[in-house]
């Protein structure tokens, strides 16, 4: 039994975006744990296929509404009073925020302030846990990783919601909570990879569609560098902070980074050459960049989760990115999901790692 399952088994948790990359993830993990988790995502005809939530089936509660409803919100709160919140739910990607920037704000922003809300009106809810990302900083194209004291901005309609989520969030702790009620902490991380992305416009989910379709990928940036760690790495972390939240320890309550290691920040070609080592029949060119701003250059510094809380990363990259592409490629290639495997061996290897939470 790992750490994490003295304090999340039994434990009444509330995961929005249960559907989503992350969220099926986390979703298996707590269930792993022994959590009684309730999901809440939009519903099926406005969020189209989920594949990789489907193909779990984990014995959750699994309801469906739009965050942008308060009034939904404050019922499902309210009826099921979870003792933890982890907040996933979100319109999580760059470019499309450009084409419908409404519903990056309404969604990242009041769907945000919804949940905190329904939180605030409902005694009992000790800890939520609101994921943000590593593009609510001011990116200078710094050289070096962006801190939690950092400047927060964001050019791009998705980055500049996440980082007003983090000022709502921050609003919250200091005008209701500073002395009671939850204990609130934002989570924030980069280029994310695994099995079971498949989501647009993000790398390895398009180059596995341009293989299933027998046409090389079209990559827009391929010099563009990103600290990139695979689900796992930052969900331990989303999981660790809520263990310190729901122990009561309220200097936890701020903003964290989960990040990879400095090695770990390469270009998209590289990684694009790295992914071919295990998959050698992926295919890619280079391609013409659209006009629409992207970041090339950016890192975060998890000093503070390293301090503060003793988290650190399991996999080196290139076993991420094996893992990756084989969730992927047996996926493909046979129609299973190696989900629950995967998730023991990256357990197993922290403990091999004397990870604290293993």
């Amino acid at each position: 039994m790992t750490a994490f399952a003295t304090r999340y088994q039994g434990r009444r948790v509330l995961l929005t975006g249960h559907t989503g990359f992350k969220g099926s993830w986390l979703a298996a993990w707590l269930v792993e744990l022994g959590a009684e988790v309730t999901g809440f995502s939009l519903p099926r005809e406005v969020d189209g296929e989920a594949p990789h939530w489907d193909a779990l089936g984990l014995p959750i509660t699994d309801r469906r509404g739009d965050i942008r409803d308060a009034v939904v919100l404050q019922r499902l709160v309210a009826e099921y009073r979870p003792e933890i919140v982890f907040h996933l739910a979100a319109q999580s990607l760059v470019r499309p925020s450009y084409r419908q920037p409404l519903d990056a704000w309404s969604s990242n922003v009041q769907g945000t302030a919804n949940l905190l809300e329904a939180c605030r009106m409902m005694p009992g809810v000790a800890a939520v846990v609101v994921v943000t990302t590593d593009k609510v900083y001011a990116n200078r194209e710094w050289p070096w990783g962006y801190r939690e004291c950092d400047e927060l901005a964001g050019h791009d309609p998705y980055s500049a919601s996440k980082a007003a989520t983090e000022l709502l969030c921050d609003s919250y702790r200091k005008s209701f909570w500073h002395r009671s009620g939850p204990l609130l902490a934002t989570a924030r991380a980069g280029n994310v990879i695994g099995g079971g992305d498949w989501a647009e416009d993000r790398l390895i989910p398009d180059l596995v569609r341009a293989l299933q379709t027998g046409q090389p990928l079209l990559i827009r940036s391929p010099s563009s560098t990103r600290p990139w760690q695979h689900v796992l790495e930052c969900l331990s972390g989303y999981l660790l902070l809520g263990q310190r939240l729901l122990e009561g320890d309220r200097a936890c309550a701020e903003a964290w980074n989960f990040g990879p290691a400095p090695e770990a920040n390469r270009s998209v070609a590289e990684i694009l050459q790295a992914l071919r080592a295990h998959w050698p029949t992926l295919n890619w060119q280079a391609g013409v960049e659209d006009g629409l701003h992207e970041a090339r250059l950016l890192y975060l510094d998890s000093a503070k989760a390293r301090a503060g809380l003793s988290w650190m990363p399991v996999w080196p990259l290139a076993t991420a990115l094996q893992m990756t592409a084989d969730w992927y490629r047996r996926s493909h290639e046979r129609g299973e999901a190696c989900t629950r495997e995967q998730l023991l061996q990256f357990i197993d290897a922290a403990r091999r790692a004397r990870c604290v939470w293993a």
